[in-house]
């Protein structure tokens, strides 16, 4: 019984050697947190197989996880403070047509005739 636990604590002890370092920043202070490893210093999320993403679709999402596309209208979730300006953006507000960015946590919008980028964690479809 005990050889069996030295043999499993090598196992273990080996794998978590081999992920040493975040293979996006180089970071190494990577920590397993459940399912998947963390770089607390990007905040990179990674499968220690491989090291591959752990998501890899780029695609924009609302806060309900709905994908947005081109032309979609959406509702702001929450009031909003627009920076450089005196202009509150109020919650429930409607906002025709936006345009996604190439950032997909961004879509940029015309509202009361200005042109605002919002992001996607404060809009709902």
């Amino acid at each position: 019984m005990g050889r069996e636990r030295n043999i499993i604590l090598t196992k273990k002890q080996t794998y978590m050697s081999e992920i040493t370092k975040c293979p996006k920043c180089g970071g190494e202070y990577v920590y397993f947190d459940g399912s998947l490893y963390v770089c607390p210093d990007c905040a990179y999320e990674f499968d220690g197989e491989n090291g591959a993403a752990a998501t890899s679709d780029n695609t924009p999402r609302d806060s309900n996880g709905a994908e947005l596309l081109d032309g979609d209208s959406v509702t702001v979730i929450k009031d909003l403070k627009v920076k450089g300006s005196s202009m509150v953006i109020k919650r429930g507000t409607k906002v025709k047509s936006i345009r996604l960015t190439e950032n997909p946590e961004e879509v940029d919008c015309k509202i009361d005739g200005s042109s605002i980028v919002l992001k996607t964690c404060f809009l709902k479809k």
